[in-house]
């Protein structure tokens, strides 16, 4: 295989790659208090020692009281986080690797009574799930102004402490793709409407991040269509409507799209082999990130969740993707699993090791190794 493509070096604004290889955002709950530790930082050092050209964290919380439903998730605010967050940088920069913190808050997704905040409120747009089902509280405009200013001070903390970009967590069925959606989202206020009024909470998140970090400094956005609840969930449906919702958050500031599907090799409409990212490159003209089983075969990332332990997702050649990456249908590529089992997975593409690449199991979700 000519992997060629995928090591190629990478450029934009101040971020400098080694590689296209970025590392997907992935939930450890393995932060004692919110705060990231040493065993932490060695868990990414390792991901950049092995080659992989930017790190994305797992989600890390911005400062709201009902932002997190677990208090092993880090979060993004408090002191010794802060400070742990400076270790796991300074360790990625000596194995001369790049980071990216993942921004994140749960919104409804947050189940009542978890996290280090117990008594706090679930709160969403409307106080509602996906389904429309009414499941905790409407935020008022004084709470919505409150968590953009929490999302663009967290920004700030990630430039200061060194990181080389930031990811807005803006998929998944969490708060901010809350707004996005119809079902969740049936405020009647500004925040409210049609797809591109409901884009507003997210471009105002995206505009307060900008004005705290600067023009220079790369802000990602991971968007998607599927969710963790429903596989099949579409937000558009057509190229036109993906056009729509994208203008707004272009406008706003977003530098990379981080186009989250399930299978990256599945095309998102008909008529086209473009996937998601593939389709939001040529309608915004920004870098897209791709993701979704590369490296792997079998089933999906949740689904591995349910598995038996002795299940393996098998390795998978990356020819497709390898194409792709030629083509310029994206720029860059995240991998999860393979990654999560095998911190040497980019070294091993890279060298041509692919014998030696390792399998997935579910048992990988347990350690930091």
């Amino acid at each position: 295989m000519n992997q060629d493509p995928l090591f190629r070096p990478w450029q934009y604004k101040t971020l400098c790659l080694a590689n296209r290889v970025v590392m997907a955002p992935m939930t450890r709950s393995m932060s004692p208090g919110g705060v990231p530790g040493a065993q932490v930082a060695a868990y990414y050092r390792r991901r950049a020692e092995a080659g992989v050209g930017l790190i994305i964290t797992e989600g890390t919380t911005i400062n709201r009281p009902g932002a997190s439903g677990d208090p092993a998730i880090p979060n993004f605010h408090a002191p010794a986080s802060l400070e742990g967050w400076a270790r796991v940088v300074e360790q990625v920069h000596q194995a001369g690797g790049k980071i990216a913190p993942q921004l994140w808050h749960q919104g409804m997704a947050r189940q009542r009574g978890t996290g280090p905040h117990p008594e706090a409120a679930s709160e969403g747009p409307s106080g509602l799930s996906a389904t429309g089902e009414k499941v905790g509280t409407a935020m008022t405009e004084a709470d919505i102004t409150a968590t953009v200013e929490a999302f663009a001070e967290a920004a700030a903390q990630a430039k200061a402490i060194g990181f080389d970009a930031l990811e807005l967590h803006g998929a998944h069925g969490y708060l901010i793709d809350q707004f996005f959606w119809a079902g969740s989202n049936q405020r009647t206020d500004g925040y409210g409407g049609d797809l591109v009024k409901r884009a507003r909470f997210g471009s105002e998140v995206i505009r307060a991040v900008r004005r705290r970090v600067g023009p220079e400094f790369p802000i990602i956005l991971r968007f998607s269509q599927w969710k963790l609840q429903d596989y099949e969930a579409r937000l558009v449906q057509t190229a036109e409507e993906l056009a729509q919702f994208l203008k707004p958050l272009t406008e706003a500031g977003v530098d990379i799209f981080h186009c989250s599907t399930r299978r990256f090799w599945e095309p998102e409409f008909e008529g086209s082999n473009l996937n998601l990212a593939g389709w939001t490159k040529q309608l915004t003209g920004h870098p897209t990130i791709t993701v979704g089983s590369v490296g792997l075969q079998g089933d999906d990332f949740i689904r591995g969740f349910r598995a038996k332990p002795d299940t393996l997702a098998e390795v998978a050649d990356l020819r497709e993707l390898d194409q792709r990456l030629a083509n310029e249908e994206f720029d860059l590529v995240a991998v999860g699993r393979a990654l999560l089992q095998d911190p040497a997975w980019a070294a091993k593409i890279r060298e041509g090791r692919t014998s030696e690449l390792q399998a997935f199991s579910k048992q990988a979700f347990a350690t930091l190794s």
